[in-house]
């Protein structure tokens, strides 16, 4: 059920959106912020973005984790700018990903591939020179558009039950789905999942790859919530779910692409595919780490509240004592990030390695974001890597820096200078 919140993109939802049940409560409280990966060019304008709820709820009926309040999908998808090829190690990862998928479906000939939030097209790309026929569905308009143009045929829309069996009538079955860290950005999963039931082929599969819930606790990765990802997601609650909508989990395969996530392959229920030992091996341990259990979330919520007043101490200290400080990184994690830690009135201003970040402001703070050659000109005193994950490449990327007396602070896992 939805609760429309007056003069706001937002709506709040009251039950689960893989259960349906409404026995859904607070599981770790967020502060509101702007959307996530909205950095513009105007600090004024920066400074005024409207800001969402973020809180993570915990469905004590399936176990599933999920935010209760969406964004307008138009806002945050319509105008998304973010492209797969920038990212190196994503062409690489999909280049690998569609060769592992093509060999565990055991095709023949030339396969029908469809991807839902397909972006630029890398992965379809890659099925593409395989001699796949290919298609992609994004409702980015301006990306859809330029993969189209760039030889992989886009429908720019929302994956929806309706477009699937317009596809079905028009271009035949799909032998594979595939939907790429996609599959958390939907209010509507069950209108997806019938969706992909009604386009597969008899004997086609679905694979799917997203962050994986046990991760995100264990290696402290709360800044990944943001409003693009409504969904986190464990394979006990994904397993029942699919169930429900004529599909079944048969393989669960671990990736570290976004610090953790899985790969899952499904089929339509009843398939010829036995379910191979990883679902059931997954299952059991998410249920010995108490993952549907609520007092695992407040303990979460107690360390992330421990590291944050660890972190503003130490920056009140530097501040006291005249340092100036900036912050490196300006990525969709480090707007959930700032705003859970109240960074912004520690900081002067944040570099970034993407030049499509350059010139723009934060959301929410106006704070500038200037190439990292900055540092060796402003010299601040203390860099605090907001794109913590990345950590290791930064000081290694950045030992002049360091050299010149710069030093580096790092508030996750733990805190501490390196």
């Amino acid at each position: 059920m939805l609760t429309p919140l007056p003069t706001s993109p937002v709506t709040h939802r009251t039950d689960c959106r893989l259960c349906g049940s409404s026995r859904v409560v607070l599981a770790v409280p967020y502060p509101p912020t702007p959307v996530a990966d909205a950095y513009l060019d105007s600090a004024e304008a920066s400074a005024d973005q409207p800001r969402f709820p973020l809180d993570l709820y915990l469905c004590e009926a399936c176990g599933h984790v999920q935010l209760c309040d969406v964004v307008d999908p138009e806002v945050l998808f319509r105008q998304y700018t973010y492209e797969t090829s920038v990212s190196l190690g994503l062409v690489a990862h999909f280049k690998a990903y569609a060769m592992e998928v093509a060999a565990l479906a055991g095709w023949k000939g030339p396969a029908h591939v469809v991807e839902i939030g397909s972006n630029d097209g890398t992965l379809l790309r890659a099925f593409q020179g395989a001699g796949h026929r290919v298609l992609g569905v994004d409702p980015a308009q301006r990306i859809a558009e330029k993969a189209t143009a760039s030889g992989i045929p886009t429908i720019a829309a929302f994956f929806t039950r309706e477009l699937a069996l317009r596809i079905r009538d028009e271009q035949g079955p799909a032998d594979l789905v595939t939907a790429n860290n996609v599959f958390a950005h939907s209010d509507a999963l069950g209108d997806m999942a019938d969706g992909i039931a009604a386009l597969l082929a008899p004997d086609g599969l679905f694979a799917f790859e997203v962050s994986y819930l046990p991760d995100i606790l264990q290696r402290r990765l709360f800044d990944t919530v943001y409003h693009e990802h409504l969904c986190y997601h464990a394979i006990a609650p994904m397993a029942q779910f699919f169930r429900a909508h004529g599909l079944e989990l048969v393989d669960v395969l671990a990736i570290p692409t976004k610090g953790g996530s899985f790969r899952g392959v499904v089929q339509l229920l009843g398939g010829h595919r036995a379910v191979a030992p990883s679902v059931g091996e997954r299952m059991a341990m998410e249920a010995a780490r108490g993952i549907g259990r609520l007092a695992t979330y407040q303990a979460f919520a107690a360390e992330l509240q421990a590291v944050r007043a660890e972190l503003r101490a130490r920056l009140t200290e530097l501040r006291t004592q005249g340092k100036r400080i900036a912050g490196y990184g300006a990525s969709a994690t480090v707007t959930t990030l700032m705003h859970y830690f109240g960074l912004h009135e520690f900081l002067d201003f944040l570099v970034d390695d993407n030049a499509r970040k350059h010139g723009t402001f934060a959301p929410g703070s106006a704070l500038p974001v200037l190439p990292t050659e900055q540092l060796l000109i402003r010299r601040p005193d203390v860099v605090v890597i907001l794109a913590w994950n990345y950590a290791d490449a930064i000081l290694t990327r950045q030992q002049a820096y360091r050299e010149l007396g710069g030093a580096f602070l790092v508030p996750l896992p733990r805190v501490e200078f390196r």
